[in-house]
């Protein structure tokens, strides 16, 4: 079987670092399944960059936290085929110092990154399994191994993915099935620019520059690959020399 004609599903695929990985799967040969919930033209438009490459790819649309529709969309994915590479990347912040940090602001970030996590990647894993061939990348955060004032909620869910990663990895190692997580320090997309200036930056970041999408992008590329094969429960950071703990 030629792994690198396998179909992945790359959730929150139409933001700055999702769009990224889409395009660098599609490159790889994968047959990519675009993921979005409201930014339905941007999906789209990943999906005919993909297909005008030489690609091949198709926009889904569905909200992550609402677990029927998550399952129902999954299901008539299943229909097609397993889908073996499985990028769990939606995620969002809601920024607050804890003691003014509201019961939605913390729910609303937990139930994305981490019951998001459950409610695709559950229903998949079976067919995942029944091929003896899988790929599952996580994508985490610098947030959650040192720490970020104000996210807290943020930290917390993608500390939970982190946890998530370790144990799911040794439930299927033995049916070839990867299961990694990355974890960006501080990226330029307009989430991240909009958070840290040059200055910033220059402080934090040993390399005294914000990373790109596309260097995300190829590291969860080589961990889709069979290049890959060894390399499980492990949570790699990616982040210019931060002191990632």
């Amino acid at each position: 079987m030629n792994k690198s004609a396998t179909r992945a599903l790359v959730t929150g695929g139409s933001g700055g670092i999702g769009s990224a990985i889409c395009r660098r799967l599609g490159v790889a040969g994968h047959f990519v399944y675009v993921h979005a919930h409201r930014s339905v033209a941007a999906a789209d438009a990943i999906v005919s960059e993909i297909v005008t490459a030489g690609g091949r790819a198709a926009a889904v649309h569905f909200d992550l936290t609402d677990a029927d529709a998550t399952r129902a969309a999954v299901e008539k994915l299943l229909e097609g085929g397993a889908v073996q590479v499985l990028v769990n990347n939606a995620g969002i912040h809601d920024d607050a110092v804890f003691p003014g940090m509201s019961a939605t602001q913390w729910r609303r970030v937990i139930d994305l990154s981490v019951n998001g996590f459950y409610n695709v990647t559950q229903p998949l894993m079976l067919p995942m399994i029944r091929t003896r061939w899988g790929r599952i990348i996580n994508l985490s955060s610098v947030a959650a191994l040192i720490g970020n004032r104000g996210q807290v909620n943020y930290a917390a869910a993608k500390g939970a993915l982190n946890a998530a990663t370790k144990a799911l990895s040794l439930e299927v190692a033995s049916r070839g099935i990867t299961v990694n997580a990355v974890a960006p320090g501080i990226i330029s997309t307009r989430m991240g620019d909009a958070a840290f200036d040059a200055a910033a930056i220059a402080d934090i970041v040993p390399m005294k520059r914000a990373g790109s999408p596309e260097e995300v992008a190829s590291l969860v590329a080589f961990l889709a690959s069979e290049e890959a094969a060894y390399i499980t429960g492990q949570v790699i950071s990616i982040n210019g020399g931060m002191v990632s703990g």
